[in-house]
């Protein structure tokens, strides 16, 4: 009988110490890998004026957010839904919207200095006024009616990528039919 009782509290003792092994580790394992962090749903949001410089926002959605003059400065929008969004004035200088959807958005006069665009789909995209010194549409899907207005303001290499804005737009022949089409009519 006593070999009895001192096999079960044993087999108290083993499991009691597997158990305390288990926790160390899965805490070791918690502080070494956190979880990740979520991509936030901001749409249909007023954020007018919001600060959003130096944060990682990667496939946050922005989908039909007023953002009037909000901050994007160097920010990572990689991925990021902002469909229909109100940007207007709102500086993304020096931010990167690689991938991101930009369809229907309004970006009027904002500031896309030293942005890079490669890869968005921005096809109706309103970008009248923007100031895209620098900025870089590799890849974009961008309205030619668009490319042919962005090629006329066009200046700038990107300090990133090393691209040119005029060269980055779609291709570069276009810039260089809308130019020589405005000479001719002129």
């Amino acid at each position: 009988m006593n070999s009895g009782i001192r096999q079960h509290r044993k087999n108290i003792y083993n499991f009691l110490l597997s158990f305390v092994i288990l926790a160390v580790i899965a805490a070791g394992a918690i502080a070494i890998n956190p979880a990740p962090a979520f991509a936030l749903d901001r749409d249909k949001e007023i954020l007018v004026g919001a600060d959003f410089s130096g944060q990682v926002l990667t496939n946050d959605s922005f989908n039909k957010a007023n953002l009037r003059n909000s901050n994007f400065t160097n920010a990572d929008l990689g991925g990021v839904s902002l469909f229909g969004a109100n940007m207007e004035e709102a500086n993304f200088e020096g931010a990167n919207l690689r991938g991101a959807t930009l369809d229907l958005a309004r970006m009027m006069k904002a500031n896309l200095t030293n942005a890079i665009l490669e890869g968005a789909f921005a096809y109706n995209t309103r970008l009248e006024g923007a100031v895209i010194d620098g900025a870089d549409f590799t890849e974009t899907l961008l309205r030619d009616d668009m490319i042919e207005k962005l090629c006329k303001v066009a200046k700038g290499t990107n300090p990133v990528t090393g691209r040119e804005t005029r060269e980055s737009q779609k291709d570069e022949v276009r810039c260089w039919a809308s130019a020589l089409l405005v000479s001719v009519v002129i």
